[in-house]
């Protein structure tokens, strides 16, 4: 019986890593006649398990800029007359 849910998750990884919808995969099975509580069972342990081989995702290092002088003070940009007055 291990043997049996062993290769419905399988199944499950290799066909959820291809792209397929989760419920059909389920109804598929079913219509092919496998135990429903067996199919849920698989699929929760195939998710779980893709979900520890997922990679983590890191997030993007935000860049800033910053205008010095010689004195490495930062310097700060004045708005023009003209942009003043249109807010361009």
């Amino acid at each position: 019986m291990e043997e049996h849910k062993r290769m419905l998750v399988d199944y499950f990884r290799k066909n959820l890593a291809k792209g397929y919808n989760a419920e059909t995969l389920k109804w598929a099975l079913i219509n092919q006649g496998y135990s429903k509580t067996i199919i849920e069972l698989s699929l929760e342990k195939a998710q779980k398990e893709m979900i520890e081989l997922a990679p983590e995702i890191q997030e993007k290092p935000h860049i800033s800029y910053e205008i010095i002088d010689e004195t490495n003070k930062p310097v700060t940009i004045k708005k023009s007359w003209w942009r003043r007055i249109f807010g361009k």
